[in-house]
């Protein structure tokens, strides 16, 4: 005997795959209750019963689409990791990625640009720690000028204003190298141009020696804790 579970399971993948498939390309109007219910092969209080009403199934589809392109960008950044590739040539690969993401999928990016949402979306979340450890990768090179909170705070909004003004525009109208452009903006505003040493001042060790403390076995839990403390305090200062 079929196990109840999987089985609703199953119905709620084959329910989001036709509603993502729709949405991608057609866009929200076009997932419609009838039209996702006779391409999934179910009833249309089925999708009631498993996700409340279109604007929840439109959640669980944004998640999903989400949740398989952050499920990539985590494998690459293990796989950078593991490389030992250069951390700022692996953000700028990953800038790229994000604005085409946000391109390709318009209806999702809007979704989970809501703020309310993002709130609660594990996958835009699973992609900011991405982000995170990829940022904190250059932080501890020596590279960055500013605090690993600043630069991913900065990373994020000219992301999100990049895809927005390209989305408004019409495809053909579109300056792709807007994207470039802005990225080369910020990076001048969070990079040193080589490793930090004595002469970029106190911040920018400060930056780096942050990224490293925690990999400080010597010094207890505790002493590492005020270590940190003390270093957020010189960045915060600088």
């Amino acid at each position: 005997m079929a196990d109840p579970t999987d089985t609703r399971s199953a119905t709620r993948a084959r329910v989001v795959d036709v509603a993502a498939h729709l949405l991608q390309s057609e866009g929200p109007a076009a997932v419609t209750t009838r039209a996702v219910a006779e391409g999934a092969g179910v009833q249309a209080p089925t999708i009631y019963r498993l996700f409340g009403d279109k604007d929840g199934l439109l959640e669980a589809v944004a998640e999903h689409v989400m949740a398989a392109f952050v499920s990539a960008k985590t494998a690459k950044e293990a796989a950078a990791v593991a490389a030992d590739s250069d951390p700022v040539a692996d953000l700028r690969t990953s800038w790229g990625s994000q604005i085409d993401f946000g391109l390709a999928n318009p209806a999702v990016f809007r979704m989970l640009s809501d703020p309310s949402r993002i709130q609660r979306s594990p996958a835009a979340r699973s992609g900011q720690r991405v982000l995170e450890s990829r940022v904190h990768r250059v932080a501890a090179t020596g590279r960055l000028r500013v605090s690993e909170q600043r630069a991913v705070g900065l990373i994020q909004s000219a992301g999100v204003g990049v895809i927005q003004v390209l989305l408004s525009t019409p495809p053909g109208q579109r300056d792709l190298s807007l994207a470039d452009g802005i990225y080369d903006a910020v990076l001048a505003q969070i990079l040193t141009d080589a490793p930090a040493h004595a002469d970029d001042g106190p911040t920018a060790a400060a930056v780096t020696f942050r990224a490293l403390a925690p990999r400080l076995e010597a010094l207890t839990v505790a002493e590492r804790d005020l270590l940190v403390e003390w270093l957020d305090r010189v960045i915060a200062t600088g």
